[in-house]
């Protein structure tokens, strides 16, 4: 063993009991190290903290992580395989899977089947799942959802470095003098890179440009904020290129030595006027300016980008917009220098080290570079390679929908919520002859349209590794034990490979030999060609893939580690070794605004929840925070379309329509308006935000156009509204609006209807007891019949004013409630959720139908801090009252945002605005 390697083999940790297990957070790319271990004897808890040894959290998580621990609860999980929504065993399954797609290529061509895969999965099922379609069936029919969170960059970095290279560190963040965040909440989205940059800001004086068009947290450090048009990002960093070019900025020694195309970028970036480029940008000459100083008077920056940029039918010319200034002023590759791409998922990044991109092959090598795929062939002795590019994600589901896909094998996503007009991918799955679906969870809305189920092993269960934003890659490990036949991902594709006749190309033992064969690849006929090389641990054993410690590639077999920043002194990985600085000419956004759809949705996260909420939703505290879908609007724009603050609102494109409740705001852009994509049919009714979303996509890296989408927004003409406490998880299909989300011990919904009900007893019945009826009518007290538990309700009516409560009793205890209203249902939520399985007598029952705690019980107020369960009003009413001034002395009173710290710019917005109303 080499000395590096029996230095990576310690597991302890100062002052940590020995059972804890090091691993890593399965939620965005920040890649933070998580400590975890067992809770309970039936491991549905865990307790978790941050690892304050690993070097991309330093002990920070953020709420998501912080609240890993609730997400192990065992309901919905799916344990066994299934066939038509029949349990089989697995060898039945897999069988089935190899013979389904044996067939289909033996009749149809490679072409005709397809894997979509996901930044969930390990690195070792990546490899694998690629070296099956690309080596072995030979298509390139794999694509994942990284592709509509970072493909842009991907080409980008391609186009201007010939490699898909992220060239910093993390640590630039805190080393810079400028950071610039383009089209990326932090804050929310990357919460732990937030609070070192916050740091930093503190420690250094470091400035911060925020360029979005909305105003989010994370603009609340921010010395500047620039509300842009959407899709004005390249006329900005052209304005910038020209900008620099003219003030003798330029660094002429490292264009001359380094780079190629200088000439012809800054001679589109000059052909845009100033009219045109405020026009573009909806920025005033001024804001520009600004910007433009900063850029140029800071040797330090930093410019950090995501989804903002990427999600744009020209995402990859944003991308080559700002590659183009850091490499005209040499700003790359240098400590606190250059441009950082942030990776949406856990994984995405080791995704695209392997191939999990439908043009890409394994190790950053290319489809379209013959010699590379001899190498890969070679490497992998398989019969066949695949030469040309397969579906991009957009296309793929358009393939499965008009049947050049004829067998389809989806794993750890939910492309029916998550892809561009998501209601054609529905159809297309459900159209789609065979499909596979590898999941954790039984129901969401994708696993229903699959003709087989494949269990897999969910975070906590599984091992492998996960490369983060920074190519760090660290390991993913099991701490509780297996939940009933699950499988890990790569053992499945592992099996079906065999099955269809590949048997020597997937005997693994396990992912400790995948991962060394995978690094074993990444330095073939390399000799420093590639960026990518870890071949460092082609003969990594079990053992010492169990004791890996995070580290950042490239780590080449023999001799030091190389710099873990690249191109300060060029050599990129183009034929001639120069960067080339692309000319990006401004392009509108695809898709254009009309008197019919006359604002542009923009989507995104927010803070607590992830992607399509099958992780986060088991905890009730990460829906705490907000516990249904909205839409946020401008005030003026919530005026001229009719509509109020909580009010509900149809959101309508040409490709579909939501309901969601309004937020009216002046942080949001006029004419423009946001929605989170978290909401699926398993948690509301008629919230699928991606079913409005057009397939429009950028032409160089086949990503969708998510940030601009024409809508109208309108009033739901709904006739009542209603909120509910409940035991037992309700059908929600059959309202006009709902949206349902765990609390202690039940459910909570809110609820909206288009006509009033025929029976309001009837329907308290449905929500209350789905057992069985009522027994009576609607007098004050009813109890029921049924055989089990005896339910009393007590009952208030107001029909002139349109108003129905209903509160249920077993024996003492409070097992649900029900308000219903002709307008909003003036209760306080907080207070509500509290009051299920509490034990009321007499006129306290009563006192339940008022919706509101007694004058001796603090109303919370909406949960600001999810960690300490802290609302808005203890926070407002502690800033109001004088004894608190700063984020800090709200902790030492509240506790709010002295955890995770997700809250505490929030937090300093209240107290930098006086927000102290009510919030809900």
């Amino acid at each position: 063993m080499s000395p590096r390697l029996r230095n990576l083999m310690s597991l302890e940790v100062e002052g940590v009991a020995a059972d804890w297990t090091k691993t890593t957070c399965p939620y965005c790319g920040v890649g933070c190290g998580v400590l975890a271990k067992p809770a309970n004897k039936t491991c549905t808890l865990a307790e978790i903290k941050g690892d304050p040894d690993h070097p991309s959290n330093f002990g920070r998580l953020c709420s998501k992580g912080a609240a890993l621990g609730e997400t192990l609860s065992l309901d919905g999980r799916l344990r066994h395989p299934m066939i038509d929504g029949e349990q089989r065993c697995w060898d039945d399954a897999l069988s089935l899977v190899a013979e389904r797609f044996r067939e289909t290529v033996d009749c149809h061509g490679p072409d005709s089947v397809a894997l979509y895969v996901s930044g969930q999965i390990l690195t070792e099922d990546y490899y694998v799942a690629n070296k099956l379609m690309k080596g072995f069936i030979g298509s390139a029919n794999i694509d994942t959802n990284s592709r509509l969170c970072m493909a842009s960059s991907v080409t980008g970095h391609n186009r201007a470095f010939g490699s898909d290279t992220v060239p910093g560190n993390y640590e630039d963040l805190e080393l810079a003098d400028l950071v610039v965040l383009v089209g990326s909440n932090l804050a929310w989205c990357h919460p732990v890179l937030f609070q070192r940059l916050a740091v930093a800001r503190e420690k250094r004086g470091t400035k911060i440009v925020v360029i979005d068009p909305r105003r989010t947290m994370t603009c609340e450090i921010a010395d500047l904020h620039l509300a842009i048009a959407p899709g004005g990002d390249v006329a900005l960093y052209n304005g910038l290129l020209a900008h620099l070019t003219v003030e003798g900025q330029v660094n002429d020694e490292y264009v001359a030595a380094h780079t190629s195309g200088f000439d012809a970028a800054v001679a589109v970036a000059a052909q845009l006027s100033e009219g045109e480029l405020q026009s573009a940008t909806g920025l005033s000459a001024d804001e520009c300016a600004k910007f433009y100083a900063l850029f140029s008077a800071n040797e330090r920056v930093v410019t950090v980008y995501s989804q903002g940029v990427n999600q744009s039918s020209s995402g990859t010319d944003k991308v080559n917009a700002i590659l183009n200034c850091h490499l005209a002023t040499g700003r790359i590759g240098k400590l606190g220098c250059g441009p950082f791409s942030v990776t949406g998922q856990p994984n995405a990044m080791g995704g695209r080290e392997v191939g999990g991109l439908a043009n890409m092959l394994a190790a950053h090598m290319q489809l379209s570079n013959t010699e590379h795929g001899r190498i890969v062939q070679d490497f992998w002795q398989s019969p066949r390679i695949a030469n040309r590019p397969g579906y991009k994600a957009v296309d793929l589901f358009r393939a499965v929908g008009d049947g050049r896909i004829k067998a389809l094998w989806i794993m750890a996503t939910n492309p029916v919520d998550s892809l561009p007009e998501a209601d054609l991918v529905r159809e297309a799955i459900a159209g789609c002859p065979f499909v596979v679906v590898s999941d954790v969870e039984r129901h969401t809305d994708t696993t229903v349209l699959g003709h087989v189920l494949l269990p897999s092993q969910s975070w906590g269960e599984k091992s492998g590794t996960v490369t983060n934003s920074e190519r760090r890659i660290s390991r993913q490990r099991p701490f509780v034990p297996v939940m009933g036949e699950v499988k890990p991902d790569w053992w499945q594709i592992c099996e079906v490979a065999k099955r269809m006749g590949y048997n020597e190309g997937f005997e693994y033992a396990g992912p400790a030999s995948i991962f060394a064969e995978y690094a074993a690849l990444t330095g073939a006929e390399n000799d420093g060609s590639r960026d990518l090389d870890i071949s460092a641990y082609e003969k990594v054993t079990v053992a010492e893939y169990d004791a890996l410690a995070p580290f950042q590639w490239p780590q080449p077999a023999g001799g030091l580690p190389r710099e873990t920043r690249f191109f300060a002194d060029g050599d990129f990985f183009t034929p001639d070794k120069r960067a080339y600085l692309v000319a990006t000419p401004f392009r509108a956004p695809a898709s254009k605004t009309s008197e019919a759809f006359p604002l542009v949705l923009n989507t995104g996260r927010i803070r607590d929840q992830w992607h399509t909420m099958t992780r986060t939703a088991k905890t009730p505290r990460l829906l705490s925070h907000y516990a249904e879908p909205f839409v946020e609007i401008h005030p003026d724009d919530a005026r001229a379309s009719g509509l109020e603050a909580a009010q509900l609102a149809e959101i309508e494109s040409r490709s579909g329509r939501v309901v969601m409740r309004v937020v009216v705001t002046d942080q949001q852009r006029r004419g423009t308006v946001f929605a989170p994509m978290h909401w699926t049919d398993q948690f509301a009714n008629n919230a699928r935000i991606d079913a409005l979303i057009s397939g429009h996509t950028d032409p160089q890296s086949g990503q969708p156009e998510s940030k601009f989408t024409p809508v109208r927004v309108q009033p739901l003409n709904a006739r009542w509204h209603g909120f509910a406490i409940v035991t037992s998880r309700v059908e929600i299909a059959s309202f006009d609006y709902a949206a349902i989300a765990p609390i202690a011990g039940g459910f909570r919904l809110e609820l909206a209807g288009c006509e009033v009900p025929a029976s309001w007893v009837e329907l308290a019945d449905e929500l209350l007891q789905p057992s069985g009826p009522l027994d009576g009518t609607a007098a004050a007290t009813q109890v029921s019949n049924r055989v089990g538990p005896v339910i009393e309700v007590v009952a208030y009516h107001d029909r002139s004013a349109g108003q129905y409560r209903f509160a249920a009793f077993c024996d003492d205890r409070c097992v649900g409630l029900f308000f219903a209203a002709r307008g909003s249902v003036e209760i306080s939520r907080t207070w509500a959720v509290e009051q299920l399985d509490q034990a009321f007598e007499g006129a306290e029952r009563l006192q339940l139908l008022a919706g509101r705690p007694g004058r001796d019980v603090p109303d919370r107020g909406r949960i600001i801090c999810a960690c300490f369960d802290v609302g808005l009003n203890q926070i407002t009413e502690a800033i109001a009252s004088g004894r608190c001034d700063s984020v800090a002395a709200v902790g030492d009173e509240l506790k709010a945002g002295t955890n995770c710290g997700s809250c505490r710019v929030e937090i300093g917005r209240l107290l930098n605005e006086g927000c102290f109303a009510e919030a809900g």
